[in-house]
């Protein structure tokens, strides 16, 4: 088979969809091997192309990527145009897989994309209009046309049966994993003083208020760090006693922070998986996640779970995890071991398969 994926959302500083996207896209090159031809497909901008390759750089797979003048909005007036197909510009190919960031046409093969999550339609105050603007018509767009929509999580694949109406014979759950670098061996932090650790853009959906103050009930000998790039909407006061904000970082800095940790704080309201979940278990951090039920796969049995909108919840959820950090770290290592991107390569391979 030629696979051509739409690659467009890793000419961005990767958080999570991007890591996503890279991950499974890493595993179906592995899982395809010499069998079957992946092709990477993207109309950027110049600088993010730049990106873009830097993202793929040791993928064996075949480039079709291009620079073009206001992608962003060309990729969305495409979305809704019935010509020209995505081969004019990528070739024959058996099946597409496009990303969150467009729906063009086709004019045949399977048909097939990802859906990470559904809030802006079941949260839409909590993602900016332009997401909105962006995600909706992709969300009609893949019930009405899609042979296959693939989930991060088992919880997304219900979310799109529920509220799409997505039959569950074209859905297909392939959960995330934690990438190479997250490991209990490394170099750790030095913040100079204990702390805790958080990372999440900063977006009323990732709940850092509460966070916040339930780290002004545990007291300033522990510190809370903060790592995530300034997302949309009003930003939380990070300017406060005890309080370290760090903003984005790599792949290599954010594995040090999280091995560094006393421990890794998931306050998010609702996830579609939530992979820094699985990134602190792995780098072998004990976890306190937020006990709504979009985290349940990411968190297993292996993270003390806590209310999300309550600080004292949060706050003793905390105290616990530092109290049993032997028992959660062997839990979290055990938990985050179970998940790989050649699974989730796989699982879309033999999905492609099954369903071309």
């Amino acid at each position: 088979m030629r696979i051509v994926w739409d690659v467009s959302p890793l000419s961005h500083p990767r958080t999570g969809v991007g890591n996503y996207v890279r991950g499974t896209l890493a595993g179906l090159v592995e899982a395809a091997g010499d069998a079957h031809e992946v092709v990477a497909f993207a109309p950027v901008s110049k600088r993010g192309l730049r990106v873009l390759r830097e993202a793929l750089a040791g993928l064996p797979l075949e480039p079709r990527l291009r620079a073009l003048p206001l992608a962003h909005p060309l990729r969305q007036v495409w979305s809704r145009l019935p010509w020209p197909g995505v081969e004019h510009f990528a070739g024959r190919l058996d099946v597409f897989h496009f990303s969150d960031w467009m729906f063009p046409p086709q004019s045949g093969g399977l048909r097939a994309t990802t859906v990470h999550d559904l809030v802006p339609l079941r949260f839409p105050a909590w993602v900016h209009p332009r997401t909105r603007r962006m995600h909706v018509p992709k969300y009609r767009n893949m019930a009405r046309t899609c042979d296959l929509v693939v989930c991060n999580s088992r919880f997304t694949a219900d979310e799109v049966h529920e509220l799409l109406g997505v039959p569950e014979e074209r859905l297909r759950v392939a959960h995330p994993a934690a990438g190479a670098a997250f490991s209990s061996e490394g170099e750790r932090a030095d913040l100079g003083r204990p702390y805790v650790l958080t990372v999440a853009t900063l977006e009323p959906r990732k709940n850092l208020e509460t966070l916040l103050a339930a780290h002004a009930l545990l007291g300033e000998e522990l510190a809370l760090a903060v790592v995530g790039a300034a997302g949309w909407g009003e930003q939380p006061e990070l300017d406060r006693p005890g309080v370290i904000r760090l903003g984005y970082v790599g792949e290599d800095e954010l594995a040090r922070l999280y091995r560094g940790a006393a421990a890794f704080v998931y306050p998010s309201r609702f996830e579609g998986f939530g992979i820094p979940v699985l990134e602190a278990m792995a780098s072998g951090t004990p976890c306190v996640v937020s006990a709504h039920p979009s985290l349940d796969e990411a968190a297993g049995e292996a993270a003390v779970r806590a209310a999300p909108d309550s600080a004292e919840a949060l706050a003793d959820a905390i105290r616990r995890a530092l109290a049993e950090a032997d028992d959660l770290r062997a839990r979290g290592l055990a938990h985050a071991a179970g998940f790989s991107w050649r699974a989730a390569g796989e699982t879309i391979l033999r999905a492609y398969e099954e369903l071309a």
